[in-house]
């Protein structure tokens, strides 16, 4: 798998119900897909695997993530941050200052700082995200569906927000359905992944719905929480308003908090990682 021979060491993280499995030891990019698959095979409740270097190239960061598609994904990187300092024995105690820590991550220009502080079960972090490269209003249609959606293009990965009054909505009650439709999406965008962020409600409480779509892996997941769709939703909202936003997205898996400033060009996200265990493969 690895060009080695040698089992491989992995951890599984739960960054907000969207649980993730990180791999230690090298593996070769062209391998990725296979190895993700055999962990995902092996733990079902896994929803995306990446692979982690403590030795990052980039002199500014201090470690390194690669998902298994190429993507960018928020929830891992706040995962391998977490799992960074606990190795390195930088992790803080509860009642310390928080820890910062710089990941190089796929899908990100430059790297991501994440904030750690200790909580009872594992990490708070807060994560400074990507900056959206534009929200556009794009005509969709799908199985006899037609629309405009707004669309937040990200690097690494971009995202649909489906609001209630949105006839695609329906497509939350058709899962296999909205399943077709992020593919065929996703396709037709020419993207390395999509996400439909199905959206209720109005800030600063909101309920949000995530299906990812990822080229790379081609996977199809009904997150239980997505850090890069929650940044896209506030970007979105807070650019159809004008003004900063701050709300509270309650996702399958638990609670993420987002402010977006527009003006400022800052997206932060605030969840919680917890280590579930680690394992050989």
């Amino acid at each position: 798998m690895d060009g080695r021979g040698d089992a491989l060491r992995y951890a599984i993280l739960d960054p907000t119900g969207n649980v993730t499995a990180l791999v230690r030891d090298p593996v070769e990019v062209a391998c990725q897909p296979v190895v993700a698959r055999q962990v995902m095979d092996r733990h079902p409740e896994v929803e995306q695997v990446g692979f982690v270097s403590g030795a990052a190239s980039d002199p500014l960061a201090q470690a390194e993530l690669r998902m298994a598609g190429g993507e960018f994904c928020g929830n891992a990187t706040m995962s391998a941050a977490a799992l960074y300092a606990v190795q390195a024995g930088v992790a803080p105690a509860q009642g310390e200052a928080p820890v910062t820590v710089r990941m190089r991550a796929s899908g990100a220009a430059e790297p991501v700082e994440v904030r750690l502080l200790a909580a009872a079960d594992g990490y708070e972090a807060d994560v400074r995200m990507p900056e959206a490269l534009g929200v556009r209003l794009i005509a969709f249609s799908h199985e006899g569906l037609k629309g405009q959606l707004p669309l937040v293009l990200m690097e690494g990965i971009s995202h649909v927000v489906i609001e209630t009054v949105s006839p695609f909505y329906e497509l939350l009650g058709d899962r296999p359905r909205a399943e077709r439709a992020v593919r065929t999406w996703c396709h037709e965008l020419g993207a390395d992944g999509l996400g439909l962020m199905f959206l209720e409600g109005d800030a600063p409480v909101c309920q949000l719905t995530p299906l990812v779509y990822v080229l790379g892996g081609d996977t199809v997941f009904w997150e239980n929480s997505c850090a890069s769709g929650s940044a896209a939703t506030g970007r979105y909202l807070a650019e159809r308003t004008g003004e900063p936003m701050s709300l509270d997205l309650q996702e399958p898996g638990g609670t993420l908090h987002v402010s977006c400033d527009v003006a400022a060009g800052q997206t932060w996200l605030h969840g919680a990682v917890r280590l579930v265990g680690e394992h050989l493969l």
